[in-house]
């Protein structure tokens, strides 16, 4: 990887040049410079930016579709913005891989593998050599062309422990290192790799960076880079124009987006919200002020089916809402704690009375949809019973022994954590909840609200580990792979929030991704989530289906198990409906 790495460098060692228009005024929010002023990196990429889309200012295709500005309200900042580098949040995802940046693949709606930045690919007959050939049409917002160095830069940064990737375990059975990577040309590279399930997977989920931009950037700086909420130079279908911290993200139409994937987007602006009150989300919606709300409450829903102006949409979710446990803090250590924890919690009471019909109790993180679930697997084990929760911990060792109504061990330490969640009105009922029914096995809850990004970083910061319980919405891939979660070499890694470490774990997590017969596959799933509910590492709540309220304005949406913003890009606004201020 080193000698690619070598490679990069100024444009000059890039094929291709910017495509040619006509010049004309264009400028970024006041605001970004603004935030960018006096930092080089910034004060650099935006003056690129600028210039480079200044030639194609009102260049506009000759139809009605084009124009106007959607705006989306979600309860929370994204967090970690536009760098791929870090991305541990879903609506950050989300946007690289849909809005700002793009992936070398993407699924369709039957979830096959389809071309992208990509417009093919080819595996070597013995499944140990992936190669991708690259368009030749697509350009980093300041003109650069998307290659191959790009791509190569992107894994080799995934891939060095300094840089902390979330999601590391993606590229388990992908060669890394100094010869894992060929770059065979400016717009070919190939990957070497064991043979093993669903490998395209993580191509679907890993935006590609500007190495050209970011390749002199040591690792560990990533993290704090000002590229990722500062000043983004994405090279997907819109262009970064502002960031306010905590409140929006504004983003505009790229006017040289690929022909031969669809062109420039409909809308001219695109305004991500962020509101954590969910009540004012839908006021709101409802007074038209955002056109959708993503993840409204169950009730809330009801009010958005009322509506005449507005539409519910509701699809599988790759979600399945959880509480982690820090089994690093002395009174979660012991898995029977987790288990009395679990079975003193009345999960299908919280499903019935915060999220209804719009989700199901779950039992491990084998989601719904896939092809391996089963309800059945510790259904049983895991059911709601406080009497055998008690015999757990008094088989712990954990008893009231003051008579205060909170058990203790036999030094007097009290059976007491806090139980950290993101303002949110659901999962602040679901803490509330818990408080209520653990305390009566002699449990006591201290429920604490943490703002989503703090309470991110507290989780995955494997230095602090600042949490005992959280209760945290978990998005899994469409190939499932718990590795970064649960094996023992991983501890130190940002998913590893449990801290679990068991041989017979690791050796199910180290053979399942090379079973590529889901027929053979099936029974070691089932052993494997068997081995989960007896370990707990993790009390699993509920996947929920994922609502989202939508005006009717907004035309030819499309909201699945992918994602809210999967074509965002194809969303239009009638003429006569657009507004012409906000």
């Amino acid at each position: 990887m080193m000698l690619a790495l070598m490679a990069f460098g100024t444009s000059a060692c890039r094929d291709g040049g910017a495509p040619v228009a006509k010049s004309s005024p264009w400028s970024l929010d006041p605001s970004v410079v603004e935030a960018g002023a006096g930092i080089p990196f910034c004060e650099e990429a935006t003056a690129r930016v600028a210039e480079f889309m200044s030639r194609f200012e009102g260049q506009v295709p000759p139809s009605q579709r084009y124009g106007g500005t959607a705006v989306v309200g979600v309860p929370g900042e994204m967090a970690g913005g536009m760098n791929a580098h870090l991305s541990a949040q879903h609506e950050s995802s989300q946007h690289q891989i849909f809005v700002n940046l793009m992936t070398l693949v993407r699924y369709d709606s039957d979830l096959n593998p389809t071309p992208y930045l990509a417009e093919s690919w080819d595996v070597s007959d013995d499944g140990t050599e992936l190669t991708f050939h690259l368009r030749d049409d697509v350009y980093w917002h300041d003109g650069e062309l998307t290659d191959a160095y790009d791509v190569a830069y992107t894994f080799e940064r995934a891939t060095d422990p300094a840089t902390g990737f979330s999601n590391e375990g993606w590229w388990t059975y992908v060669d890394k290192g100094p010869s894992s990577v060929e770059i065979i040309d400016s717009l070919t590279v190939r990957f070497r790799m064991t043979p093993h399930a669903d490998f395209i997977d993580p191509w679907t989920m890993l935006a590609i960076m500007p190495g050209h931009l970011l390749e002199d950037v040591p690792a560990e700086e990533l993290r704090t880079h000002p590229y990722g909420s500062v000043c983004p130079v994405g090279n997907g279908p819109f262009i970064f124009v502002s960031h306010r911290q905590d409140a929006s993200w504004t983003f505009q139409a790229n006017p040289v987006f690929p022909e031969g994937l669809g062109g420039r987007p409909y809308l001219d602006r695109y305004v991500y919200r962020s509101v954590t009150d969910q009540t004012t989300l839908l006021t709101e919606l409802l007074t038209e002020r955002l056109d959708v709300f993503v993840s409204p409450t169950p009730d809330q829903a009801a009010v958005i089916v009322d509506s005449d102006v507005l539409d519910l949409y509701r699809f599988t979710n790759r979600q399945i809402v959880l509480v982690a446990w820090n089994s690093r803090r002395r009174q979660l250590a012991d898995k029977r704690v987790r288990m009395a924890i679990t079975r003193g919690t009345n999960r299908e009471e919280i499903v019935a009375g915060l999220v209804g019909d719009y989700g199901v109790v779950a039992n491990g993180t084998v989601p719904s949809y896939h092809w391996a679930y089963d309800a059945s697997l510790g259904a049983e084990a895991t059911s709601y019973d406080p009497g055998a929760a008690r015999a757990l911990l008094d088989q712990a060792g954990w008893r009231d022994r003051d008579g205060d109504g909170v058990r203790e061990n036999p030094e007097g330490a009290p059976l007491s954590f806090t139980l950290k969640y993101n303002p949110d009105q659901v999962r602040q009922a679901v803490a509330e909840i818990m408080q209520a029914q653990l305390l009566d096995i002699g449990v006591e809850v201290v429920p604490t609200a943490v703002d989503l990004g703090t309470l991110i970083q507290q989780v995955t910061d494997p230095r602090s580990r600042d949490f005992e319980g959280a209760i945290l919405g978990w998005v899994t891939d469409i190939r499932l792979d718990d590795t970064s979660l649960f094996h023992s070499e991983r501890t130190e890694g940002p998913l590893a929030w449990a801290g679990t470490r068991r041989l017979d774990i690791d050796q199910y997590l180290d053979r399942l991704p090379l079973i590529l017969d889901r027929g053979m596959a099936k029974p070691i799933w089932d052993a494997y989530q068997e081995l989960l509910v007896d370990e707990q590492p993790y009390t699993w709540l509920y996947q929920p289906d994922r609502l989202n309220g939508v005006n009717k304005r907004i035309r030819d949406v499309v909201m699945d198990i992918r994602g809210d913003w999967v074509n965002l890009k194809d969303w239009w606004i009638p003429s006569e409906l657009r507004r012409v201020t906000r």
